[in-house]
């Protein structure tokens, strides 16, 4: 049981797992909930964040909370969508802005004695991402701070810890964001900043002996950090009563069934190699669409996994490496329901095999899975592990996947990945990886002409995976890459390098 949280109510916005990951970073632990499908407050909750939205408080159904729940009880922050509600229900008016107000604004009146704004900067910068303006606030609200262009930047209600800010302090434009947050949830909350990894794998072996001692659990490894922090995490509470199975899908990258195998040995952990490729080609024969692909790739692993648990006696848990992002993103803002994606797989398990599931890490972020990992003495090779698709390399391979193509695709990756470790970028970078094209491409060898496929390098710089920048990897070493794809991996012609970052584009091409 944590001992205080921040409960983020999520109207939609883009940004909202980035307020999580900014008050995370505080060492205080927050989760995020639907606005309209959110736990009863109770005496761990220290404070509550409304977050942006897609959507305009102006709409006839626009999504709303009912104030009253939080108002005068605990701190309230309304951010952008969240402050015009604050705004709008408190008796103000919430118009269309003249213009869009989207970009860096300056910060020209600021109430520095003001507990929220206490510390910043005159002129300080911060990010603005709004088509409404809030055009007036009423009397039981007080203005704190202005921009040139946008009278209420902020304001507070009139002796209440509620808040309403325009801007977005949890994204790097807004420079002084990050203070602004300590202000609110240190400060104004009181939360002590006392949620770290090792507090983290204290509780949470103490609350896995308590909730599955001496019961068997099967967990599937991928070789990743995620389910390789939860295998150890699990072994650590249960010990033996922990069987791990790592299924070779055919879809991995050259050489990792053989090395994550040997990788294992040392950590103690119990596992049983699967070699299973044959199933799953056979599976993913003829199809070419990525979502047909994920299902087909679910259905044949649980089909594997269900026949390799059933050896094992009296199973009664699924162990899965489930992080923070997978469950936010598996729940739907527009309702209690779940939306569950085919390659998450949150909780997602077929009825007929009748286990329960245990997620030890779906309250962390990924860096903070990293964190847990190095507590727990996961060795540097897999803890700095790059992640990797659950699919593998099918969303690698666009087009259908035949066996010939895995082998084209494993050979240049192989390659692309050497380079970055050789030249020192492989611990520079977040994910890298090539994605065979589902195209051909005119080329020149010798005297012959040669008409073969097209590969993309993919290298990005991230903290979690929600946002993404490309990295600009040394035009030298690039040249020296794609050379040897070219002169060595039989079947390509051609190596392109994609500058594109997330958002717009996602990591994965598939």
């Amino acid at each position: 049981m944590v001992a205080e949280k921040i409960l983020i109510l999520d109207f939609g916005s883009q940004f909202t797992q980035l307020i999580a990951r900014r008050v995370r970073e505080l060492n205080v632990y927050c989760e995020i909930h639907p606005y309209n499908h959110f736990p009863a407050l109770d005496s761990s909750v220290r404070g509550v964040i409304l977050s942006g939205s897609p959507s305009s408080v102006r709409e006839t159904n626009a999504p709303e909370v009912d104030l009253s729940l939080f108002r005068k009880k605990i701190p309230l922050l309304g951010v952008c969508y969240g402050a015009q509600l604050l705004a709008q229900k408190g008796g103000g008016e919430v118009l269309p802005s003249s213009t869009r107000e989207y970009g860096r604004a300056n910060l020209n009146f600021i109430k520095t004695e003001n507990s929220l704004l206490k510390g910043l900067s005159m002129d300080s910068q911060v990010w603005m991402s709004h088509a409404d303006t809030i055009a007036r606030i009423s009397t039981d609200y007080e203005l704190i701070a202005s921009t040139e262009t946008v009278k209420v930047a902020a304001f507070q209600a009139v002796s209440e810890p509620t808040f309403g800010i325009q801007f977005h302090p949890e994204v790097t434009h807004s420079l002084e964001g990050k203070k602004l947050l300590e202000n609110f949830v240190v400060g104004i909350c009181g939360c002590k900043q006392n949620w770290n990894a090792s507090n983290f794998i204290e509780n949470t072996i103490s609350e896995l002996q308590t909730k599955i001692a001496n019961e068997q659990v099967v967990l599937g490894l991928s070789g990743g950090v995620d389910s390789s922090v939860a295998a150890l995490l699990l072994h650590r509470a249960i010990g033996k009563n922990l069987h791990c199975i790592f299924v070779d899908n055919g879809l991995l990258r050259k050489n990792e069934f053989e090395e994550v195998l040997l990788s294992y040995k040392d950590l103690g952990l119990n596992v049983k190699g699967v070699d299973a490729k044959a199933q799953f080609y056979s599976a993913l024969h003829g199809i070419s669409d990525p979502e047909a692909k994920r299902k087909a790739i679910g259905r044949v692993f649980i089909e594997v996994f269900d026949q390799e648990a059933h050896q094992i006696q009296n199973v009664k848990w699924l162990g899965q490496g489930t992080i923070y992002p997978d469950v936010i993103e598996s729940v739907s803002v527009k309702g209690p329901s779940a939306t569950i994606k085919s390659h998450h797989n949150v909780g997602g398990l077929p009825d007929f095999m009748k286990l329960s599931v245990v997620e030890p890490l779906r309250s962390l972020f990924k860096d903070e899975v990293r964190k847990v990992g190095a507590g727990l003495g996961l060795p540097p090779h897999i803890l700095n592990r790059h992640p990797f698709p659950g699919p593998g390399l099918a969303i690698r391979i666009l087009g259908e996947i035949t066996p010939e193509k895995v082998h084209l695709l494993q050979e240049a990756d192989y390659i692309y990945i050497q380079h970055l470790k050789a030249s020192g970028w492989y611990e520079k970078t977040w994910q890298a990886g090539v994605i065979l094209l589902d195209s051909r491409s005119v080329g020149v060898m010798g005297d012959e002409r040669t008409y073969e496929s097209v590969v993309a390098l993919r290298a990005v710089h991230s903290t979690d995976g929600m946002t993404a920048d490309w990295v600009h990897l040394p035009y030298e070493l690039l040249a020296k890459i794609s050379n040897e794809i070219i002169n060595k991996v039989k079947g390509i012609n051609r190596v392109v390098y994609d500058i594109s970052s997330k958002p717009p584009a996602t990591i994965e091409w598939e």
